[in-house]
């Protein structure tokens, strides 16, 4: 059940990709407004039901220790990133409620990328998901350049 979220996590990134730069290119705040619920929807959303229900089994394939409180900490802050960003979207608060919403996203995941490669080297860590998390971090910071750069 792992894998398969992660496959969603990824394929709701593409998907936002794709309807966000390709569909709603019009202005940069259409990019960042239709980006942000398949992007944050796709990770914190299946994030959280991750934590919440499969905790154990995700701790495990990942290398850390099972039962942490932080891991449902963390699943609890998914699911709360993930409610916010629903609530600002689809009530339409604006590109500033998106810009801020976003922001605390992407830097919450570089900071969690600079951990796992933290984890992968000091610790000996070396899960596939230490290892590829830190890339795919600054891969999907990537697809937020545009519209924070054009819009800040």
């Amino acid at each position: 059940m792992i894998k398969v979220f992660e496959i969603l996590r990824w394929a709701m990134v593409i998907a936002g990709y794709i309807i966000a730069y390709v569909f709603h290119n019009e202005t940069p705040a259409d990019i960042l407004h239709h980006l942000n619920p398949w992007v944050i929807g796709g990770i914190a959303g299946f994030s959280a039901i991750e934590g919440l229900f499969w905790a154990d089994k995700a701790a495990k394939e990942k290398g850390y220790e099972v039962g942490s409180n932080y891991q449902r900490q963390n699943a609890f802050w998914f699911l709360v990133t993930t409610i916010v960003m629903l609530v600002v979207t689809f009530n339409n608060w604006g590109v500033k409620a998106d810009i801020t919403i976003t922001l605390v996203f992407i830097g919450f995941l570089l900071l969690s990328g600079a951990n796992h490669l933290y984890q992968a080297i000091a610790k000996g860590n070396t899960t596939w998901n230490n290892l590829i998390r830190p890339v795919g971090m600054i891969l999907l910071a990537g697809l937020y350049v545009y519209p924070l750069w054009m819009l800040l």
